[in-house]
């Protein structure tokens, strides 16, 4: 039989499932981004064997023992770093980062700023339960002000990061945002993330049940969501509301919160553009204003993404430009350098 005549097997994501047990607490948020990356990779065209999973240290880094594809768990705040060597060096491969807010934003922040200006061409997610889970409880870098945890019993005084917003000053030339629960909207970011060809940001909130349950909860109850959620759509107003009957309009620079009817309708308002760099930086500050009077829902989806040149690519152009003005080279020489003596 010929190469042409052979035809790759569909996959299924039960072809992405090992045989390992799952060990998460019952009740945890991964159980379902487990099962939406499951269900989402047979769909992006791409082998498993050309699949890399790397991850750093905490609950969530277990996710490589779960998938089957290639992966490798790493160390604590490394997987970005590992990450960037293994598509410096195998750019043909799919390459996914599976992290937490305290691995990807505490010890390993300096790593992910630095892989994002690059723009390799991987996609990070990250878990973000505003919790340090594996290690029992204390607060992370995205723990809220007055946090009460193991580490903080009478509440933490620290500042927390907006991940979007680190992610946005560090030039990411995509960052998105999604929930556990909503499996849905999280199977078309991460198809989404693997669309863009440079670094993709996706932050994902996942409830902690056993140290900081329901720390997402009125974003993702049908009681609370249509108040508190806004779903971007590129080219469609931001709207929103259990009858989709608020908005968000622009007053000067401003964003305020308008409700849909004699005063004001959809020709009024604010109209998403993800390639809109500073429109996307308010849409990821819009939680940070503590204003009553004009309280913002939660934006979901992707606030920006753009096309940009990425790291390895211009790595392989740059080696293939040397050899051929310098020629291949001689390792031997390149070690010795030009400050060698000979000393009779």
């Amino acid at each position: 039989m010929s190469a042409e005549n052979i035809v790759a097997p569909v996959l299924t994501a039960k072809d992405f499932a090992t045989d390992q047990e799952v060990r998460w607490c019952p009740g945890c948020g991964d159980y379902s981004i487990l099962a939406q990356v499951q269900k989402v990779m047979p769909t992006i065209g791409v082998p498993k064997e050309n699949i890399a999973i790397i991850s750093g240290i905490g609950c969530s880094s277990r996710f490589p023992y779960y998938m089957n594809t290639f992966g490798m768990h790493s160390i604590h705040g490394r997987a970005t770093a590992v990450a960037s060597g293994l598509k410096a060096t195998r750019p043909e491969l799919s390459v996914w980062i599976v992290t937490g807010d305290g691995d990807s934003l505490s010890i390993g922040g300096n790593h992910t700023i630095h892989l994002l200006r690059r723009n390799f061409d991987v996609n990070i997610l990250v878990f973000n339960n505003q919790i340090y889970g594996l290690t029992k409880g204390q607060y992370s870098p995205t723990s809220e002000e007055q946090k009460i945890t193991k580490s903080t019993p009478v509440g933490s005084i620290d500042h927390p990061f907006n991940p979007l917003a680190l992610a946005l000053g560090a030039d990411a030339s995509f960052i998105a945002r999604s929930m556990d629960r909503d499996p849905k909207h999280l199977q078309a970011m991460l198809s989404r993330s693997h669309q863009h060809k440079g670094s993709s940001f996706l932050e994902i909130y996942q409830n902690c049940n056993i140290f900081n349950d329901g720390a997402f909860e009125i974003f993702t109850e049908k009681s609370t969501k249509p108040e508190e959620a806004l779903f971007l759509e590129q080219g469609k107003p931001l709207v929103f509301g259990a009858n989709q009957q608020k908005g968000i309009k622009l007053d000067g620079l401003r964003p305020v919160v308008v409700e849909l009817g004699d005063t004001y309708n959809l020709d009024d308002l604010w109209i998403h553009d993800e390639t809109d760099f500073y429109k996307a930086q308010t849409l990821v500050r819009l939680f940070d204003n503590p204003s009553e009077l004009n309280h913002f829902p939660r934006p979901f989806g992707v606030f920006f993404a753009k096309a940009r040149a990425c790291y390895e690519d211009m790595l392989q152009l740059q080696i293939q430009e040397a050899i051929a003005t310098k020629g291949k080279g001689d390792l031997n020489k390149l070690l010795r350098g030009r400050e060698v003596w000979t000393i009779d």
